[in-house]
């Protein structure tokens, strides 16, 4: 069963044949990408005009079968740079597949050691699921990783699973869903939701999600959504946030 689950998974990041003809037809969910809370340490490194460094960190979902370049950390990097031109813009992608939340909260030390991130967008909920992980630990260990990434003057955005109607009976991933929102909202963290977005655009017909064919050129235009998306998402994170609290780098 979680064979199937994963091959499943690992598939929707190749969706099927996109249906609109309106390139930015993907844009039209943009209301369900409105962040509640700031991002405070974001906001500190354009308004110095310096480098913006993003870390992504993520599973199968934050890659793509074409290569880096062509995944969605990639395209949010464009679309941050064209945003803010006057700041050097580095999304490094830590995405490896097959993590559990705890995996990727265990290479946190060494992330801002190295990459010194000014934001981490953390993208986990769905090996979780899988693997039967209990969300009450799930909870803690998302808990406990934010506050290792604030405690390393980074900001976070919390990413929930992406939406497979293939899936979506075989796994739980409700329950994982609610946990990281709950967390979200305890720890005053923006929260992409691109579980609901993803949903969004499987019933707008933007792109059919039940269509898991080998389509790259597909799987491109997905990401690139997605990569625009997050680049809005942070611009308005952006302009909630308050002057930072915590002592910068």
């Amino acid at each position: 069963m979680k064979a199937l689950v994963l091959a499943l998974v690992g598939s929707l990041a190749c969706v099927g044949v996109a249906l609109a003809d309106e390139p930015d037809a993907c844009l039209e969910v943009a209301s369900l990408a409105r962040p509640e809370f700031g991002l405070p340490n974001v906001a500190t490194a354009i308004d110095k005009g310096r480098r913006l460094t993003v870390v992504v960190a993520g599973t199968t979902s934050s890659m793509a079968p074409a290569g880096a370049e062509t995944a969605y950390p990639a395209r949010l990097q464009v679309a941050l740079s064209s945003r803010f031109r006057s700041v050097t813009v580095k999304v490094v992608n830590e995405a490896k597949a097959s993590q559990t939340a705890a995996d990727m909260a265990g290479s946190f030390g060494r992330m801002l050691a190295e990459d010194k991130p000014d934001l981490v967008i953390w993208q986990t909920g769905t090996f979780d699921a899988i693997q039967g992980v209990e969300p009450e630990e799930y909870s803690a260990v998302l808990e406990n990783g934010v506050d290792r990434l604030h405690s390393g003057q980074a900001d976070v955005i919390l990413m929930n699973m992406q939406y497979s109607p293939r899936t979506e009976s075989m796994i739980a991933e409700s329950v994982y869903d609610d946990h990281m929102r709950w967390v979200a909202m305890q720890q005053k963290v923006p929260l992409f939701d691109r579980l609901a977005i993803m949903k969004q655009w499987n019933d707008l017909g933007t792109f059919d999600l039940y269509a898991s064919t080998k389509d790259a050129v597909t799987a491109e235009r997905v990401h690139d959504c997605l990569g625009r998306l997050l680049a809005d998402f942070m611009v308005e994170g952006i302009r909630l946030a308050e002057p930072p609290a915590r002592e910068t780098r």
